[in-house]
């Protein structure tokens, strides 16, 4: 079964918590503290594997999470680091974050990674606290939370040359004729429901993958029809055959097609109207060919585009068209990938957000100020005044008081919640 679309959760493993701990030797006076630290968590790492060609095994499984670091100890030792989870995942899968739809990753060759969920650091043990004022302190951070979060991923066919048409136009027997692919062939709407690869070999050096698009009708770019499972996939190609069927089998005139088709293109992508595109006058063995092919021909030269005859049934034409596909391929010229710009912006990771709370007065967001919370033990008095020390350094005190915050409400911080009380 062919899945192009897949949603999955990925969640890292936490880091180890830091030890806080002393030497305790005989006739070792002041040995001083000596805890290790934690260490990291595990991450979820997207690998592209090109023996996989389908997104099916994630219906399968939807959560990868991998586990926390270990804990530090004594003498220094620091934890043991959590093993690394790897997902393989078709060539051409495109990885969207599931909130905000924003582009993460693309991976289009094989053994291509990408860090989808990143282990949390392990947490620091009381030895690294050690300074010439405080030469015994006690505490020790807690290991940071390991990232997660719900991914979509989308299977887009790295497929060098697509068919495109209306259904029964003879896209699958044109690749069957040309490739060993053997799509599922019927004289009736729709036979393909999915997208076949084939690789056209001209002679011993030269070749190229050949995707059969299913039929797109009119309305595709806004999903009437399977529009948007099918128009996905031409987006990578670098060169399209528009096949069109000259005879008219169907009653529907060859030129309606050729234009409804392009439209189609263009409403769905920019980039795919001006892909370079090969005209395929097919089933040219049938009557009424030669005289549609005439007006065809004349109309599509006038817009700049050349024509080929073919008969999907008989082979005539197939293989100058294949030679033709293959030079343009050579002349082929990526564009800049559009979706590169919707990736995440840098953020400033001291930076922090105030807002008001669902279930609380105050709600702080923000990276560092997050982790903070979440690595620092509360229940030790130096871990809490070091603690106060950072917050007052972020200035998240006058922050709170522009927004009108007042004495006794409460202030949410990741799973913490603080009552507010005024020190100056």
């Amino acid at each position: 079964m062919f899945i192009d679309r897949a949603r999955i959760y990925v969640e890292a493993g936490d880091g180890g918590d830091g030890m806080s701990s002393f030497r305790r030797e005989k006739f070792v006076e002041k040995g001083g503290p000596n805890g290790g630290n934690g260490g990291r968590g595990g991450d979820v790492v997207l690998v592209a594997d090109k023996n996989l060609n389908t997104l099916i095994d994630f219906r399968y499984k939807r959560k990868y999470v991998a586990k926390r670091g270990g804990q530090g100890g004594t003498k220094n030792c620091t934890g043991m680091r959590a093993d690394t989870v790897y997902v393989k995942v078709p060539m051409g899968t495109l990885v969207r974050d599931d909130a905000t739809g924003a582009v993460m990753a693309d991976l289009v060759e094989d053994g291509q990674q990408y860090v989808a969920a990143k282990g949390g650091r392990g947490g620091k043990g009381n030895a690294c606290y050690v300074t010439s004022t405080n030469r015994a302190p006690t505490f020790a951070e807690k290991g940071e939370p390991g990232e997660n979060r719900w991914l979509k991923l989308e299977l887009k066919l790295l497929a060098d040359v697509g068919l495109v048409g209306y259904p029964s136009v003879g896209k699958s027997s044109i690749i069957a004729q040309v490739s060993a692919a053997r799509p599922e062939i019927a004289a009736y709407h729709f036979t393909t429901l999915t997208p076949v690869l084939g690789v056209v070999r001209l002679d011993e050096e030269r070749s190229f993958v050949l995707a059969d698009i299913p039929g797109l009708i009119e309305g595709a770019h806004e999903g009437v029809g399977l529009g948007h499972d099918f128009l996905r996939h031409v987006e990578r190609t670098k060169v399209l055959l528009h096949i069109v069927d000259v005879a008219g089998v169907d009653g529907r005139d060859p030129i309606e097609d050729f234009d409804k088709i392009n439209n189609e293109l263009a409403e769905y992508s920019e980039r795919l109207a001006r892909r370079k595109q090969l005209v395929v006058a097919n089933k040219m063995d049938l009557p009424d060919a030669q005289e549609n092919f005439e007006r065809l021909k004349e109309y599509v030269e006038a817009k700049g585009y050349e024509i080929f005859k073919a008969s999907a049934a008989t082979g005539e034409g197939l293989r100058e068209l294949m030679f033709k596909a293959y030079d343009l391929l050579l002349q082929y010229e990526p564009e800049e990938d559009e979706e590169d710009l919707a990736r995440f912006d840098e953020i400033d990771p001291d930076s922090y957000e105030i807002v008001e709370g669902n279930d609380t007065d105050w709600e702080v967001r923000g990276k560092n100020i997050e982790r903070l919370v979440a690595m620092t033990n509360f229940d030790n008095d130096e871990a809490l005044y070091r603690f106060q020390l950072i917050w007052k350094r972020l200035g998240i005190d006058e922050a709170l008081k522009e927004k009108g915050v007042q004495e006794g409400e409460s202030v949410r911080i990741r799973d913490m919640v603080f009552e507010y009380k005024d020190n100056n």
